[in-house]
């Protein structure tokens, strides 16, 4: 551990790129950037980066935006710009600057640093973060600041270990035994293996600590190189190879402070719709690999104001209850039945309805003895009395979207609108 002095002087300024278009999420990502899809009733995916890097004590914190930021914006601004936590420290979302050459958009993640290279001098940070804001996981990044100072790195990537039949899915990082970098490998099946575990390989999890001075040169370098993509994963690191002290920082070693000893570790890239239902319902387990509970890593998120969820009705056939399920604040269930299902804030769920293995946005309303499974509503969606999504994919096809395994997912609206007149 570092001493506590030198933690104190250590300046980190971190960069949260949250402007990517998430089509694969489509059509949740239509009218939103994917770091603002919501998540487990009442979270968006971004609050998961910003509480990761505010419960590590890192507070100065630009978030990249850029496609679609008009709800991203809404929820920084009410949940995190907010509550300022310390003087001279921020949450500042940044549009594109328009630096390039061409005055374009963020052409790559690099660029979309490289954009922002003035913030980076006004700074005068000794390192750089530069995190992700697509995934779900908690990581402990103070561990992993940490990891880079020990070793002298002048780069440091989080990488998972995953089964060496997923190398095709990811970028892989090829390592000596003590970490070091040696290669970058993209989607290649054949990808090198883990030192001393040939199960498995490193998979780079899109997050990097730079020394902040390595950071600038390679920026300007890349900058300036119009045969580049202007990206971190396919240009600036393999870039460095055998010209920087890299190494990979292993996230199964990473501990969180309050969590028992032995818990399991969790991150999942949540880019389509089938993972992003699969990690919701993996809230619901008795004890789930991601948790929520941890008072001493608080998942933080917009401080809304509402009532307790309320369940109402006691009486064979109409009674108000959820089972095996998630029930965010405001939510009222009045004489049905939740299984097995996240339900968003301020949701109703009306006498003698039933919803199961679903994910109810916020301010869905679902009539009586309306049938739900399996769908995901997005927000302020009126499901009519007597009404089903679930049960007939051949006929839901014709009206919402469904994928491949099944689950439908119903568009939302900017204020409650009925679906009733696609029900008939």
């Amino acid at each position: 551990m570092l001493p506590e002095a030198r933690k104190l002087q250590l300046r980190i300024l971190a960069f949260v790129l949250a402007g990517g278009r998430g089509t694969r999420l489509y059509p949740l990502t239509k009218e939103r950037a994917k770091p603002a899809v919501p998540f487990g009733g009442r979270y968006r995916i971004i609050d998961f980066v910003l509480s990761n890097l505010i419960n590590s004590g890192i507070y100065s914190i630009y978030v990249l935006v850029q496609f679609r930021s008009q709800s991203l914006l809404q929820h920084l601004r009410e949940g995190w710009e907010a509550n300022s936590l310390l003087r001279n420290h921020f949450i500042i979302p940044v549009p594109a600057q328009m630096r390039s050459p061409g005055e374009d958009w963020y052409r790559g993640t690099a660029d979309a640093i490289y954009q922002n290279i003035n913030l980076i001098e006004q700074g005068e940070p000794h390192l750089v973060a530069i995190f992700g804001a697509d995934h779900i996981y908690r990581m402990n990044i103070r561990e992993m600041v940490e990891f880079h100072i020990e070793r002298g790195a002048q780069v440091t990537v989080s990488a998972i270990p995953v089964e060496k039949e997923q190398a095709a899915e990811f970028g892989v990082i090829e390592t000596k035994p003590d970490g070091q970098i040696v290669g970058f490998h993209e989607k290649k099946p054949d990808a090198p293996t883990m030192p001393g575990d040939p199960s498995r390989v490193y998979a780079s999890m899109g997050n990097y600590i730079f020394s902040t001075k390595l950071l600038l040169d390679e920026l300007r370098a890349d900058g300036e190189n119009e045969s580049s993509s202007h990206d971190f994963g396919a240009n600036i690191l393999p870039g460095l190879i055998g010209r920087a002290d890299m190494y990979a920082y292993d996230f199964q070693t990473n501990r969180i402070p309050g969590d028992p000893a032995g818990a399991p570790i969790y991150w999942r890239d949540v880019g389509t719709i089938d993972a992003f239902f699969d990690a919701n319902m993996d809230l619901r387990s008795v004890s789930p690999e991601l948790n929520l509970y941890n008072r001493q890593w608080p998942l933080r998120t917009a401080g809304y104001f509402d009532a307790p969820a309320k369940f109402i009705f006691d009486a064979d056939g109409r009674r108000g209850q959820a089972l095996d399920s998630i029930v965010a604040g405001g939510a009222i269930l009045s004489g049905a039945m939740v299984r097995t299902s996240v339900i968003g804030r301020a949701v109703r769920v009306h006498s003698h309805a039933y919803v199961e293995d679903s994910i109810i946005f916020d301010n869905c309303d679902i009539g009586r003895r309306a049938r739900v499974r399996r769908a995901i509503l997005d927000k302020n969606v009126h499901v009519p009395p007597d009404a089903t999504i679930g049960y007939d994919l051949e006929r839901d096809r014709q009206l919402y979207h469904v994928t491949d395994s099944g689950i439908v997912v119903v568009e939302g609206h900017r204020s409650p609108v009925d679906i009733a007149s696609m029900n008939l």
